[in-house]
């Protein structure tokens, strides 16, 4: 396995990343700017947050397998159109400069630069009573709380 050398901040707030479930055949991908990484149960993990609504969410529920890929600046753009339109809608990867491949059972793209291969451990919806009543305003106004995945990192590409 590679040795991951990212500053996890920044390579989900400020960079953003996609994370992408299922497989060649059938899969979907989105943007996110939340997520950590560390460690938990004596495996190496990353956390992933979901909501519900996207469709990304079908894809998780249904496989154990997803990926987190980061990407040089110059793929920001297409990042942007992966997290504004929805797969539901069309093959949004197409409106991108990105290729899929294949990824140990799930995809990945060509033009990351680090990509995680990750087996969930563990989901959780977030609770609404916990969330601080300033996050639920912003963030929750007319949508239900993310689900939290907590996954172990099988390899890092």
């Amino acid at each position: 396995m590679k040795k991951l050398n990212v500053d996890p901040f920044a390579v989900y707030g400020r960079d953003w990343a996609l994370v992408t479930a299922g497989d060649m055949d059938r899969f979907n991908t989105m943007t996110i700017s939340w997520g950590g990484m560390g460690t938990l149960w004596g495996k190496s993990v990353v956390t992933v947050y979901i909501k519900p609504i996207r469709y990304t969410y079908e894809f998780m529920e249904a496989g154990e397998l997803f990926t987190v890929s980061f990407y040089p600046p110059e793929y920001r753009k297409d990042l942007d159109v992966l997290g504004t339109l929805s797969g539901r809608d069309g093959d949004k990867v197409a409106k991108t400069a990105l290729t899929p491949i294949p990824c140990g059972g799930a995809v990945t793209f060509r033009e990351a630069h680090t990509t995680l291969l990750c087996r969930k451990l563990y989901s959780q919806d977030l609770d609404p009573a916990r969330i601080p009543e300033e996050a639920m305003r912003v963030f929750y106004k007319n949508e239900p709380p993310h689900r939290m995945y907590i996954a172990e990192v099988l390899d890092i590409l």
